[in-house]
């Protein structure tokens, strides 16, 4: 397995580790509250930075490739679906602390789903269809987006120490008013990219009638 591809399979493997220090545990006959005091703590940004890691993994993966022709049809699976699984995951987990409502979440999911059949559809014909750069851009907007609203928390402490005449709800509301604008800008893309998928390969749809 070359370079590119052991860094999606790491993109991949890092999605339980986030998932663990965002989510509080709860399983019966296990006592867990000093651990879920901890995650309250400070398990988001531990969360979040293990979430910028593997963005950037995202980001460099491609780039080797390229550079070193090490362009594989395994990697662009891995790559692909290395991205869609760490987005939907963390997504999920926001939904489950209630930041954001699932019918976004079902959207992003949706969509994912379309271009996969589309996919195959392609594979079908014997082609191999790599991430489009739309595609690429959605998924960069989505981990801005989560990443910073992973950082909610971190960012609202410092502006309390910063900007103590503010009072805690008004901080609240407006470094969620901004996560809650980069999210939705964030969905704007994830529509606009499947209708860009859809709408450039209704070739397939036509040749499997």
């Amino acid at each position: 397995m070359n370079l590119p591809n052991k860094l999606s399979l790491t993109r991949i493997l890092l999605i339980p580790v986030i998932l663990l220090f965002m989510l509080p545990i709860s399983l019966p006959g296990i006592d867990a509250s000093g651990w879920n005091a901890f995650i309250s703590e400070y398990g988001m940004i531990i969360a979040a930075v293990l979430f910028v890691i593997a963005s950037v993994t995202d980001l460099i993966d491609g780039k080797i490739a390229r550079k070193y022709n090490l362009i594989t049809n395994l990697g662009k699976f891995l790559d692909s679906l290395a991205d869609k699984m760490l987005v939907i995951s963390v997504l999920i987990a926001l939904v489950d602390l209630n930041r954001i409502s699932s019918v976004w979440v079902c959207i992003v999911v949706l969509r994912e789903f379309a271009v996969t059949g589309i996919r195959m559809l392609a594979s079908a014909q014997g082609v191999v269809m790599a991430a489009k750069m739309i595609g690429k851009i959605k998924t960069v907007f989505q981990m801005i987006a989560i990443t910073y609203l992973m950082f909610e928390s971190l960012l609202i402490r410092i502006l309390e120490f910063l900007f103590k005449g503010w009072g805690h709800a008004s901080i609240v509301d407006t470094v969620q008013c901004v996560g809650n604008i980069l999210f939705l800008i964030s969905i704007a893309m994830t529509i606009i990219s499947g209708m860009d998928y859809l709408l450039k390969n209704l070739k397939y749809f036509k040749e499997n009638e």
